[in-house]
């Protein structure tokens, strides 16, 4: 079985227009493996973008430098601003990433392609353009409840933290990706099921992936209002990555922010946010980075003694804990004031 066709006939033995969609997909599977994902040609614009984005900040004196937080007096990251360590972090974990997830991509075809042969009742044609609509509506819908549940699950996020735990926010920090991509992977199996080919899953969430690079900047401003409305922007993703109260856990929309809007996740950007974790990291070891919250876990388990305070530190929100340690903590504070 052809998986990477879109019909009956092996692809390529048609029409040679570019536009064909029989011929993309044909041209697509002939590539070698590491070569389908449209991220790996993308890779020059992102490192155009973030060169251009590093050099901004070294002409206005803005790299490695900070600047005093107005409410607290505390010092912070300038706007824009660049630390080379952090973005040498960043770009390492995406350099590994992209190894990753074709591991993760070569399992999940395994999968995608047995759903969609033996299991869905149709298959979508790739030609028609409705099918596309499908297939990006379907990964970006799908991504938004993938990426909701990983900051409300502690598993998850232990997975998707290492993307949040730099204090910086810039074109660098788009590149600090996972390496565990079995959450989105899971989430997609609707997709097959539908009757999308496994090429077109494959290809709408590359191309949700780079459309993402660009929002990770604070060089770009609010953008015109109908834009904003309908689509994640820099202004909508500055939230997302803030720890501060009113924007923690906000605007998960990968291509479109209308999912948010729909499903009450929305918040505008009303303020400079403050980057990073609740809890700081003090360490740009890219290993640290991605296993951390994993040894976390770990140790919160052995400590528990019941089980279901041990599920509470594995499924539940992160910053989770027992009902009684969180009294005795709450507690401290007012017996002390007294």
């Amino acid at each position: 079985m052809y998986f990477w066709a879109t019909d009956g006939h092996l692809p390529g033995t048609g029409s040679r227009n570019l536009f064909d969609v029989d011929f993309l997909a044909g041209f697509w599977s002939a590539l070698p493996p590491l070569m389908r994902d449209p991220v790996l040609f993308a890779i020059p614009f992102f490192l155009l973008l973030l060169t251009l984005e590093w050099t901004a900040a070294r002409k206005l004196e803005r790299f490695e430098t900070l600047e005093t937080d107005a409410n607290t007096g505390q010092p912070r990251p300038a706007s824009g601003a660049y630390l080379t360590r952090d973005s040498m972090a960043s770009i390492s974990m995406g350099l590994v990433s992209i190894a990753s997830t074709a591991g993760w991509k070569t399992l999940a075809l395994l999968g995608y392609a047995a759903l969609y042969a033996y299991v869905a009742p149709w298959h979508l044609p790739a030609s028609q353009w409705y099918t596309w609509v499908i297939a990006i509506l379907g990964v970006d819908v799908l991504y938004y409840t993938y990426h909701r549940i990983a900051h409300r699950v502690r598993l998850i996020w232990a997975t998707h933290q290492a993307h949040h735990s730099s204090e910086y926010f810039n074109f660098a920090t788009a590149l600090r990706q996972k390496w565990n991509n079995s959450g989105e992977i899971l989430l997609w199996v609707p997709l097959p099921l539908l009757g999308l080919p496994p090429w077109m899953v494959f290809f709408s969430w590359s191309l949700n992936l780079i459309y993402q690079f660009w929002v990770h900047t604070e060089r770009i401003d609010k953008l015109p209002r109908p834009f904003e409305f309908v689509f994640n922007t820099p202004s909508h993703h500055r939230v997302h990555h803030g720890m501060d109260k009113v924007y923690l856990d906000k605007n998960y929309g990968g291509i479109f922010i209308i999912w948010d809007r729909l499903f009450g996740s929305f918040q505008a950007e009303s303020f400079r946010p403050h980057y990073g974790l609740t809890k700081r990291v003090d360490t740009f070891n890219i290993w640290k980075l991605q296993t951390r919250e994993y040894a976390a876990i770990a140790r919160d388990w052995r400590s528990a003694t019941r089980l279901r305070d041990r599920l509470g530190f594995v499924f539940g929100p992160p910053g989770w804990e027992p009902r009684a340690v969180a009294r005795t903590r709450d507690a401290v504070p007012a017996a002390t004031s007294r």
